[in-house]
């Protein structure tokens, strides 16, 4: 069962060193702490060229962080989440690998997109520069298959190639995935890079109507098999309001951007807009494996955001300034650039501020919706440049790979130790299955959960980064958590 309680996100190589050592984590030194975990992705390989977001075989785990008896060991004690890539499989994939052998001739070609297959009447420059991408230039690469030269999509890189959703192979493949995904218990699907999946003539192709289609589509096989769906979907915040509508979960994108701009500027005024009609079937992060997200609160193709431009432009050059090393993890620096984030841990993100960094997660944790803390974040961990300078890809900067030392070391820091503290208060007061109140005036935030007698409270000044985390007990109240008793235990 899915509750709101707070989720681990992690990979099971950084962070244990495989699905077991993760487990171990989770019953041990994490025991009481989360109610679920979002493990990134275990496939064979977990290590390609993305992390494992470019996986050969999706329906096995990767043997070298164990097998799908782990994976259901877990699922006995906790919610797992786990991705469905729908957009592209890797290039070094068994399918495709034919594909390029034998071409057109090849079971598996209706399966991957080429040129031609969204544009089989041929193309206009309009059409091409009409396409959205998260990275600069067109997403074809050249390739021979079945010795004949094509233009085969690949949205992210090279060795990720696109899908046909449109194809019977497509789907059964799909569905052969999610099917082996919820035999082993996993109760909740994230599907990654939802809105590229639907290409169409005549669109730019992201979120098309064929998006929205496959995705009603997925949703009914995912619930068929007795799990939920979370969307993974950047982009401007009105498009969440719409999916939200729709679907079983979609991310909190905006809500990173907003706290850094609320606690580093003291102007809370954009996030107590965004919580007036924020949804609350959403999963909340700070930091995740993809960095920090900007585009999801800032103007886009017109529309106003939630942030004005000349204040993302200031949320940005902040963050690059306070932060060792991002602004070279970022950007055109990146061998992996994106348009929509910025490559830095949310710790470093602040200045490394014990806390303004603690404000930043209490605030994520009393907000509605289900909160994921990544394990980078959890630890309060910093910029990875050692792991940047070996792997050239910008994300890795937040991706560091956790030594049980390191982990040990780093669960005894007074800001770690607040963290956990307040991650049980969320998952197991029961005032957060309640009611919800917020209010603002000026830089000062309140946000209250209250059910019958039981009630607990975050007040906050955005100013000084001062705040109080009460308890209401047999109708007074204590107070269980501020910042001086943070610095009190340094």
């Amino acid at each position: 069962m899915i509750t709101n309680g707070p989720q681990l996100i992690a990979y099971a190589d950084r962070f244990g060193g495989s699905i077991a050592g993760l487990t171990q984590l989770l019953n041990g030194p994490l025991a009481g702490v989360f109610d679920g975990v979002h493990i990134l992705p275990f496939f064979t390989p977990f290590d390609g060229v993305d992390a494992g977001f470019d996986p050969q075989d999706h329906a096995r785990v990767d043997p070298r962080l164990g097998d799908w008896s782990d994976v259901s060991s877990l699922a006995r004690s906790e919610l797992i989440a786990a991705d469905v890539i729908v957009n592209h499989m890797s290039a070094e994939s068994s399918r495709f690998a034919d594909v390029v052998a034998r071409g057109d001739q090849s079971p598996w070609a209706s399966m991957f997109l080429t040129l031609s297959s969204i544009f089989p009447n041929g193309v206009t420059e309009e059409d091409l520069a009409r396409i959205y991408r998260p990275r600069p230039g067109l997403p074809f690469t050249a390739m021979k298959l079945g010795g004949v030269k094509r233009l085969v999509w690949t949205t992210f890189n090279p060795q990720q190639v696109d899908l046909d959703i449109r194809a019977a192979a497509t789907w059964d493949y799909l569905t052969e995935v999610i099917d082996a995904l919820t035999s082993a218990g996993v109760g909740l699907l994230r599907i990654d890079a939802a809105g590229y999946a639907g290409k169409e003539a005549g669109t730019d192709c992201f979120m098309t109507a064929s998006t929205y289609a496959f995705m009603t589509r997925l949703a009914d096989h995912i619930h068929s098999r007795g799990a939920k769906m979370l969307l993974e979907v950047h982009g401007h915040y009105r498009s969440q309001l719409e999916l939200a509508a729709k679907m079983d979960y979609v991310y909190d994108f905006a809500l990173p951007p907003l706290v850094i701009h609320a606690l580093t500027t003291g102007d809370l005024a954009p996030l107590a807009a965004w919580l007036d009609c924020r949804p609350t079937n959403v999963v909340t992060v700070l930091d995740t494996h993809d960095g920090i997200g900007i585009i999801d609160a800032g103007p886009l193709d017109g529309q106003p955001g939630l942030l004005t431009p000349a204040q993302i432009d200031e949320l940005v050059i902040g963050i690059h300034s306070r932060s060792r090393g991002s602004l070279q993890a970022t950007g055109a620096a990146a061998s992996n650039l994106d348009l929509y984030q910025v490559n830095c841990t949310f710790y470093d993100a602040l200045g490394r501020d014990d806390a303004r960094y603690l404000l930043a997660r209490l605030i994520q944790l009393f907000l509605p919706g289900i909160p994921q803390v990544y394990y980078v974040g959890l630890l309060a961990g910093v910029n990875d440049l050692d792991l940047l300078a070996e792997t050239g890809s910008g994300r890795d900067i937040n991706r560091h790979r956790y030594e049980a030392c390191e982990i040990e070391q780093a669960l005894t820091l007074p800001v770690v130790r607040a963290q956990l503290a307040a991650l049980r208060l969320r998952r197991d007061h029961p005032a957060f299955a309640g009611a919800f109140r917020s209010s603002f005036d000026g830089t000062v935030g309140d946000f209250t959960w209250a059910q019958g007698e039981e009630a607990v409270s975050l007040s906050f000044d955005a100013a000084d980064t001062s705040f109080q985390v009460r308890v209401r007990q047999g109708g007074a109240w204590r107070v269980v958590l501020t910042q001086e008793t943070l610095r009190g235990s340094a």
